[in-house]
C-alpha cells in the first residue's frame, strides 16, 4: 500500500515542480534585463556611434537625457530628448520647431537608443508583455514574449507589435521581430551577433531582415521563414565606439 501511495505522489511531485519552474513574461524580461546589466542601466552614461552619428545617454533616478549630434549643411546639430521634451540646437542656438517636427525628431533619437539598449526599456509603464509560446531556432530553445504598447505613453508608434526570442538557458535576446504600420508598414526580423560586455552592460549588433508580403504574416512564423532563408537582408546594424560610465545611484 505504501508503494502504491509513492507511485501516486511521484507524478504529483513532478507536476508541481514543473509548474514551479514556469516563468511569467515579466519574470523572463526581468531575467533578460538582469543578464544584460540590470540596475547598471539606471545610472549609466552611454556613448556610441551609429551610422557616423554620435549618440549619448545619461540616466539617474528615472531622469534621462538622450542626445544625438551630427554635422549637416546647417552646421553642428545637437538633438536632446529628456523627460521634459525635445530640443534641437544648431551651432549652439536653440531652434523653434513645430510640435509635429519636434515629435518626429524626438522619436528618431529615442528609437536608436531604444534598440541599442535592449532589453532595457521593456519594463516601461507603457509596455504590455505576454508569453505567447516557446520555440527552437538553430537548435537553441527560446521563450517567445510578445510586447505591445498602451496608447497612453506608448508614443506615436504604439500600434507596433514586437516579438522577442529570449534564450531559455541564459536569457539573452538573440532575435526579435516587429510589425510596424508607419509609412508603408512592414515586418523586420533582427538577428543579434557580436555580443560583448562594456563595463557591465551587454551590447550586440544586428543583421536586419525584411519581407515583401507581410500583412497577413504572424510574427511567430517569421522565425521559420528566417531559417528557410526566405527573408531578405536589408541592412547591417552596427553600434561602434561604445563606452559606458557608471555613477553611484543617489
Amino acid at each position: 500500500m505504501r508503494f502504491l501511495k509513492l507511485l501516486i505522489l511521484i507524478p504529483i511531485f513532478i507536476s508541481c515542480k514543473q509548474e514551479a519552474e514556469k516563468l511569467t513574461s515579466s519574470q523572463i524580461i526581468d531575467k533578460a534585463i538582469e543578464n544584460a546589466g540590470g540596475e547598471k542601466y539606471e545610472t549609466a552614461t552611454i556613448n556610441f556611434t551609429f551610422r557616423d552619428t554620435k549618440y549619448s545617454s545619461k540616466r539617474n533616478n528615472g531622469q534621462y537625457e538622450l542626445n544625438r549630434s551630427f554635422t549637416d549643411s546647417l552646421g553642428e546639430v545637437k538633438d536632446i530628448l529628456t523627460n521634459a521634451g525635445f530640443d534641437r540646437f544648431v551651432n549652439g542656438v536653440k531652434m523653434e520647431l513645430p510640435d509635429s517636427t519636434a515629435t518626429k525628431y524626438g522619436n528618431s533619437v529615442n528609437s536608436v537608443h531604444y534598440f541599442v539598449q535592449l532589453p532595457f526599456g521593456l519594463n516601461a509603464e507603457a509596455v504590455k508583455k505576454k508569453l505567447v509560446g516557446e520555440a527552437e531556432i538553430n537548435r537553441k530553445k527560446y521563450y517567445e514574449v510578445e510586447v505591445t504598447f498602451s496608447q497612453d505613453g506608448g508614443g506615436t508608434d504604439h500600434d507596433d507589435v514586437y516579438l522577442y526570442w529570449i534564450a531559455k538557458d541564459d536569457f539573452t535576446v538573440d532575435y526579435f521581430a516587429y510589425k510596424f504600420y508607419t509609412g508603408e508598414g512592414g515586418i523586420r526580423f533582427r538577428e543579434a551577433y557580436n555580443p560583448r560586455m562594456v563595463n557591465g552592460l551587454r551590447f550586440v549588433d544586428y543583421q536586419n531582415y525584411k519581407m515583401e508580403s507581410w500583412e497577413s504574416v504572424d510574427l511567430q512564423n517569421v522565425k521559420e521563414l528566417f531559417e528557410a532563408g526566405k527573408l531578405e537582408l536589408l541592412s547591417d546594424i552596427k553600434t561602434e565606439n561604445v563606452s559606458v560610465t557608471l555613477a553611484e545611484k543617489k
